[in-house]
Formats: C-alpha cells, sequence, structure tokens
C-alpha cells in the first residue's frame, strides 16, 4: 500500500513537475532570448531641451507626468553628459561612442560647428555607428528626426547603418527663405540681428524651408513643423508595430525644442509657461505614447528606452531656450547646463530603479548596447559599458569626462571635481580666453559652479591639468569634415 502510496505521489510529482517545466520551459526561454540576450532598443533624443526642463528635476512649472514616471520606474541619472554643446558634435558622440574630434566632427572655427546647408563633409565611412553595430548582431535599424551628421547622399542615415530613415537632414532653422523673414521684420532687419527676428516670435513653416526625406529622397520642402512632433511619434509606432517580432534599433530624434518652436493645435496654449511649455509637454506625450505602444504590442518588458537631449537649452532665446535648473549656462558653452543633460533609462523588469549620481555619458551608449546585444565593445570607443549599473545597480566605471567645446578640451571633470582650463560663455566670435589660473569647482557640494576653490586644491588642478594632456596625446589629427563647405556660400569662410 504504502508503495503505491509512494509511487503515486512520486508520479504525480515527476509528472506535474515535468508537465509544469515543459509548459514554462519554451515561452521562458524564448522570451529571456529576446529580453535578456538581445533586447529591443528605443532612444528617445530632444534637441536642446535643458537639464531643467522636466517636472521630475524641479521645473515648477512644466508638467512631463511620462518623463516623470519613466524616472521612477527606471533610472534617472543626474550626471549624465553629451559629447558635444552644440548638435552636430553632439550626436556624433552619440553615434560612435568616441569624443567626435577622433572622426573630424569636431571644429573650432567660428560659424563651423555644426553642419550646415552649404557644408560638404559628414559621418567617415572608417566610424563604426549604434546601428552598424547592432546590425552585426541581428538588428533592424530604423531612424525617425534629425540627423545633422551630414547631408550629402554618403553621409545620410541609410549609408551609416539605419535600414530606413524619416526625416530631416539638420536643424529646423535651417534654410531660411531670407526674402521672406525680411519682408516680415522690415526693412532695417539683417541675418546680422537674426536671433532677434520676428520669425522666432511669429514662427511659421514657410521661413524655413528644410527638407523632409525618406532615406535619400527629399519628399517635402518646409513641411507643417506644427506636425512635426505628432508625425514623427506615429511612424515610431508604426515601426514598432511592424517589427515587434525582432530584435531591433530605432532612434527618435524630435526636432523641439530648437527654435524655431512649434506645436501642434492640441498642445497650443496647454502649458503655464508658454510656447516652449506647450512644446516640451507635446515631447513628453509623445514619449508617453511610445511607452504605451510597447505595452500594448507586449513588448515593454523587452525593451530597454532611453531618454537625453544633445545638449543644454539655448538661452539666447530667453523664454523660448528652456532652462538649465540651477546649472550654470547653456548650449555652445561647457559649464555644466551646456552638457550636462536629462538621462533616464527603461526596462521593466529588467532596470534596477533608482537616481544614480554616476557620470555617465552619450558616447557609453554604444559599448553599453553592444555589450547587451552580445557583442564585442569596439576597442575605440572612449565610452565605458554601464549595463551592471542598469541591471545590477553597480556603480558605473566612468570616473573622468572631458568637456569639448569645438576641437579643444576646455574642462576636465575627475569625481567630483572639474578644472576649466579655458573660458568662454555662450556664443560670441572670440576663441575663448585660456586660462592662466585654471577655475576649480567641486561639483557634489556646488553643482551650479559659483565657488572657485583651485586656490586652495592646486594639486587637484594639476592632476587635472595633467588628465588633460594625457587625452590630447591619444588624439590622432584627421580631415575635419566640418570645415568643408561650399566656397562662396554664406557662412563658407
Amino acid at each position: 500500500m504504502w508503495s503505491n502510496i509512494i509511487m503515486t505521489k512520486f508520479s504525480v510529482a515527476t509528472l506535474l513537475s515535468a508537465t509544469i517545466g515543459a509548459a514554462c520551459l519554451l515561452p521562458a526561454f524564448s522570451a529571456s532570448a529576446k529580453s535578456t540576450e538581445q533586447p529591443n532598443v528605443i532612444i528617445i533624443f530632444a534637441d536642446d531641451m535643458g537639464y531643467g526642463d522636466m517636472s521630475n528635476n524641479g521645473h515648477p512649472t512644466l508638467t512631463t507626468p511620462n518623463l516623470d514616471k519613466m524616472a521612477m520606474e527606471g533610472q534617472k541619472w543626474t550626471n549624465f553628459y553629451v559629447a558635444a554643446p552644440v548638435c552636430s558634435p553632439s550626436r556624433a558622440g552619440l553615434m560612435l561612442g568616441q569624443y567626435p574630434v577622433r572622426a573630424g566632427l569636431a571644429s573650432s572655427t567660428p560659424m563651423r560647428q555644426v553642419f550646415r546647408e552649404d557644408s560638404l563633409g559628414g559621418m567617415p565611412d572608417r566610424a563604426t555607428t549604434i546601428p552598424e553595430a547592432l546590425k552585426a548582431q541581428g538588428y533592424d535599424t530604423a531612424m525617425i528626426g534629425k540627423w545633422h551628421i551630414g547631408h550629402l547622399p554618403q553621409y545620410l542615415p541609410v549609408n551609416h547603418g539605419f535600414d530606413s530613415w524619416f526625416g530631416i537632414p539638420y536643424s529646423n532653422d535651417m534654410d531660411q527663405d531670407f526674402e521672406k523673414i525680411q519682408q516680415l521684420n522690415g526693412p532695417d532687419w539683417s541675418v546680422k540681428n537674426w536671433n532677434k527676428g520676428k520669425q522666432w516670435t511669429n514662427p511659421k513653416s514657410e521661413y524655413f524651408r528644410v527638407p523632409l526625406m525618406q532615406g535619400e529622397e527629399v519628399i517635402e520642402r518646409a513641411p507643417d513643423q506644427h506636425q512635426i512632433t505628432k508625425t514623427y511619434t506615429a511612424k515610431a509606432q508604426d515601426y514598432i508595430k511592424s517589427h515587434k517580432d525582432n530584435p531591433f534599433f530605432l532612434y527618435i530624434a524630435h526636432a523641439m525644442p530648437h527654435v524655431p518652436l512649434f506645436a501642434s493645435q492640441e498642445f497650443e496654449g496647454r502649458s503655464t509657461q508658454g510656447l516652449y511649455g506647450d512644446v516640451i509637454e507635446e515631447l513628453d506625450w509623445s514619449v508617453g505614447q511610445i511607452l504605451q505602444t510597447l505595452k500594448d504590442e507586449g513588448i515593454d518588458d523587452n525593451t530597454l528606452v532611453i531618454f537625453s537631449s544633445d545638449n543644454g537649452p539655448w538661452l539666447w532665446f530667453e523664454t523660448m531656450g528652456g532652462s538649465a535648473g540651477l546649472l550654470r549656462g547653456g548650449k555652445a558653452d561647457v559649464f555644466e547646463g551646456g552638457m550636462r543633460v536629462p538621462g533616464i533609462f527603461w526596462w521593466p523588469g529588467h532596470i534596477k530603479p533608482g537616481i544614480r549620481h554616476d557620470i555617465g555619458s552619450t558616447i557609453d551608449l554604444l559599448p553599453t548596447l553592444v555589450d547587451l546585444a552580445g557583442g564585442e565593445i569596439p576597442k575605440d570607443s572612449d565610452g565605458y559599458s554601464v549595463k551592471s549599473t542598469l541591471l545590477d545597480g553597480e556603480d558605473a566605471v566612468r570616473d573622468v569626462y572631458f568637456y569639448y567645446r569645438g576641437a579643444k578640451v576646455f574642462a576636465v571633470r575627475k569625481g567630483r571635481y572639474k578644472a576649466h582650463f579655458i573660458y568662454k560663455e555662450g556664443y560670441g566670435g572670440n576663441p575663448g580666453e585660456t586660462l592662466a589660473e585654471p577655475l576649480l569647482f567641486d561639483l557634489n557640494a556646488d553643482p551650479s559652479e559659483k565657488y572657485n576653490i583651485a586656490s586652495q586644491n592646486k594639486a587637484i588642478v594639476a592632476e587635472l591639468a595633467a588628465l588633460r594632456e594625457q587625452h590630447a596625446a591619444s588624439i590622432k589629427p584627421v580631415e575635419n569634415q566640418l570645415d568643408k563647405c561650399q566656397k562662396g556660400s554664406r557662412l563658407c569662410q
């Protein structure tokens, strides 16, 4: 009797175990293969959005519930940096996982620090981009939005790893129709005071004849920028739905909140902050739409979403230019407000939630994504994989960061300390003043960079100066891509 009972219990237990194991094994293995070995990746990149332009970073009048939720459920990095304080080199650093100077994508020539309509250069063929690295691991790749690393055919996204691209090749304020803008502003207006023109306070898409492109084809000039955020969002949703069964990399590079500012009719007048707030709140809505689509398609737990911005706020445009919060400076300079940006990582069930004070950068994304996809990190990368920080909460590897403005290192950070060796605030024609006595700030105690402590910490200044010299020695001269332009054009010197 007991033997029968024991045998029965054993048989039932064995059968249940086998049945449960068989029932769970295939989907569990399949999910594991997709979610932990090769997650989908979406990078959402705003344009000129400041560190302070989110309610979860303390903005008192903006409402960003989707970014707030994303930050709460994922990791928010408070010391997250871009590779440069202006568009083109910043985007190049993101794509390449390198300081952009290594690929000839940084220039100190006035008016050539970003690619323009008259540019003849762009992303060099020898550089490996994120989409190229992920394609080698079997990923589908797509880009929606602003490229700004060269507009000639050989430099476009579809020739540097992306299977498809829908967007504009450079900033939404380029290809200006100066005849129409002159008529708008009156006979006394000139290009010299372009940043004070009515085309910014009363913008119309017809003033900016930027090309909207699909692959290598221009499909429209001067597209309706009131609809551009919604258009990009809808394109992204369609892509997610049609590619959910294979690992994919989707790069969404918004046109906003770069001036000229445009919001759709649904969002105009919604924010208490004004037009800039309307634009930010529509971007936040877009983030919510992307995350909801992932949930609806059942792939939210298999998708890493990263949100950031290409540089700090364009303070020249005052209330149309956003905020860096308590940080000093903005777009174009190497004070914290110019290069420290929002950094949020979201991957339900995988990322260890929390606020991270580690030093991270967009140049760390390529090695991180390759690591997550199971590939080999390029040896020429300046970045570090933050996989263990995201998944396990371990301390990040990075302890040093170099702040480039153009092709020169203006400042260096190591740990909590940051030294400025060349001084220049905001815009202007001068190349910057090399300081006889560098400035030193304790960014942990003084993130606003108000209190220079160099005189009390000369050994730290000397250490950072030595790091700067060592880094400079590692930079090999290459052809400068940003300085190549059409001779005789307005901004080609």
